[in-house]
């Protein structure tokens, strides 16, 4: 990309929807930038409104926007942004400062209904969490389900033109697969004969079946389906993060939609201190047992909360992935994978060694941990030593 005065900074304000908790409209599911309510006004009301268009006149004129931050440093560490992806999937949209189309991309997250309780997750993104974070006290409501749609009739009533024109959407949680509103969506396009989007998902993995609904069988009607499966580590460790989670569970998934030549699956790690060393592992392990072929990774390196990040990581620890990253670097080289792959590793590497980040997130974070596993009746030195 050319980030020169004709070129915006991101091409999210031209193309895409992120609703999140409570219905706020936002710029991008990373971004903080409001731009309306759709449970409150129209799309038209949201996407001609006078926040979405200070974004675009901004962009257009070559400036940042302090609130766009996260993409900014994570490309600054080496790292590759959501706004740069864009880029990438939507080369044939030609920005016009006197045109705004329907949005083609969006990203809906009915509500925060989910099954596992994953560590680097809250309350807010999975209604599981509720009683921990009761526990906590970053409980963000005195319900365990918080729903973003109010009324999905009527959603589909303000945004129906455009969906019918969507070239992707992207399920996200919550947890998409144990989510009604993800299934009713899905027959509302098949029943309307719309079925030529990219269906994309960020998805435990851990079910095909909800209620009356089969997954498998609704996928079939749309050409293009990728799975982005969090799964953050191997067997037990894995189990550890993704609280709720069967390891075997995801074997048994993935063998369901082997043969589906339409359905991409790939693995998509959060990148965080509790899994940066066991990465390689995690993806030795998915290629041994034919889970993926060797490009079919997909990370997402988490900035917050901090006390999570890998940056605040003791420099002892780091030295130690470093070294054994450096290793799996000459795995990868024996076994002729990919630059690209190996890229996406460097991008985890680089982006740890980027900078220390306040020493308070690593006392934090060892606060925090100590508390849930008393309350989990978990011990993460089962499965991680960090420092003598």
């Amino acid at each position: 990309m050319s980030e020169n005065k004709t070129q915006p900074y991101c091409l999210m304000p031209w193309i895409h929807l992120h609703t999140g908790n409570n219905g706020i409209a936002k710029a991008c599911c990373v971004a903080n930038i409001h731009l309306g309510n759709i449970n409150e006004q129209s799309l038209d009301e949201i996407w001609n409104g006078a926040p979405i268009q200070n974004l675009r006149a901004k962009f257009i004129k070559g400036e940042k926007d302090k609130r766009c931050a996260t993409c900014y440093k994570l490309e600054a560490a080496g790292g590759k942004s959501i706004r740069q992806e864009t880029f990438e999937k939507f080369p044939h949209i030609k920005v016009e400062p006197s045109v705004t189309p329907l949005p083609i991309y969006f990203d809906i997250r009915f509500s925060n209904v989910c099954n596992f309780r994953c560590r680097t997750c809250w309350h807010g993104a999975s209604s599981k969490w509720f009683l921990d974070a009761k526990e906590l006290g970053n409980n963000i409501g005195e319900k365990a389900i918080i729903q973003n749609i109010d009324d999905f009739d009527l959603f589909l009533e303000k945004s129906g033109k455009a969906l019918l024109g969507a070239e992707e959407i992207y399920f996200a949680g919550g947890e998409p697969l144990a989510t009604e509103e993800h299934y009713l969506l899905l027959q509302w396009l098949i029943d309307h004969k719309v079925t030529n989007v990219r269906l994309r998902y960020n998805t435990n993995f851990s079910m095909l079946k909800f209620r009356k609904y089969n997954v498998i069988k609704m996928w079939e009607a749309f050409p293009e389906v990728e799975i982005l499966g969090s799964i953050d580590g191997v067997g037990a460790l894995g189990e550890y993060i993704r609280k709720e989670m069967s390891w075997n569970k995801i074997l048994e998934n993935r063998k369901k939609i082997a043969t589906l030549s339409h359905v991409q699956f790939k693995i998509s790690p959060t990148v965080s201190v509790f899994n940066i060393r066991h990465l390689p592992k995690l993806y030795q392990e998915c290629l041994e047992l034919e889970m993926i072929t060797p490009e079919d990774i997909y990370i997402n390196i988490l900035e917050r909360p901090y006390h999570y990040n890998v940056k605040c990581l003791p420099e002892s620890y780091k030295a130690i992935v470093q070294k054994e990253y450096q290793l799996f670097f000459d795995w990868l080289e024996k076994n002729q994978i990919s630059e690209k792959v190996k890229n996406v590793f460097v991008e985890c590497l680089d982006y740890m060694l980027s900078e220390n980040i306040n020493p308070k997130y690593w006392e934090k974070f060892k606060v925090e941990t100590s508390f849930l596993d008393n309350l989990r009746k978990e011990n993460i030195f089962n499965f991680i030593i960090f420092d003598k």
